[in-house]
């Protein structure tokens, strides 16, 4: 997956920009088999080495290198260890992905947040960009999809979609068990979701 520092993005490329955590990896499995049901391809920070010291550089390149983005901001609760504080991840990398839109990139980005009319008070800047709600579900989440990327090539029925996220879901509770991992929020396994689901969309006949 190259960065595509330099280039025109790509129009099927979408960077999530989503919780790390246990609590979201339904909906994190559920925004990689949707996008890829429909025909589009997942991206995300997971991609950038940790350790990189021009890490900030080379995810805006990954952002700048796809023709959307999905910010999901339902997470505005206090972090439960200390020192409690809220994160700032999310709003800030929407916040890069709306000024390379202004700036007349061609970029399109989509806020998903979990509760109605929450983002009016977290976030009023945006007051007037209609949130994808997604009430904290996999269906919801695979309903937004297919509300927000209307114009996609690809136009699969929800209960396809539903039973593709039902096939990467169990694939990713046996890749957790064979790994020894209570965790899929790693780059490599980020890479094999991405190509397993795109893989059994293919099998559905969901894409070419």
């Amino acid at each position: 997956m190259a960065d595509g520092r330099g280039s025109r993005p790509n129009p099927k490329d979408v960077f999530l920009n989503v919780p790390f955590d246990h609590k979201y990896e339904s909906l994190y499995l559920a925004l990689i088999a949707g996008l890829s049901g429909l025909g589009l391809t997942p991206r995300c920070v997971l991609e950038v080495p940790a350790g990189a010291q021009n890490r900030l550089e080379r995810l805006f390149a990954l952002l700048r290198s796809c023709g959307a983005s999905i910010h999901d901001l339902s997470r505005v609760e206090l972090s439960l260890d200390l020192p409690r504080c809220p994160r700032f991840n999310m709003p800030f990398e929407l916040g890069l992905a709306a000024a390379l839109a202004f700036s007349k990139h061609q970029h399109q980005w989509f806020v998903f947040e979990s509760r109605p009319y929450r983002l009016q008070k977290s976030l009023s800047d945006i007051n007037g960009f209609d949130p994808y709600i997604h009430n904290g579900t996999s269906n919801g989440i695979l309903r937004e999809l297919t509300n927000a990327f209307i114009a996609v090539r690809a136009q699969p029925e929800l209960a396809d979609l539903r039973a593709l996220y039902r096939h990467l879901r169990k694939f990713a509770n046996a890749l957790k068990g064979q790994d020894r991992s209570d965790s899929i929020f790693t780059p490599r396994h980020f890479r094999i979701l991405v190509t397993t689901s795109q893989e059994i969309a293919i099998r559905l006949g969901l894409i070419r």
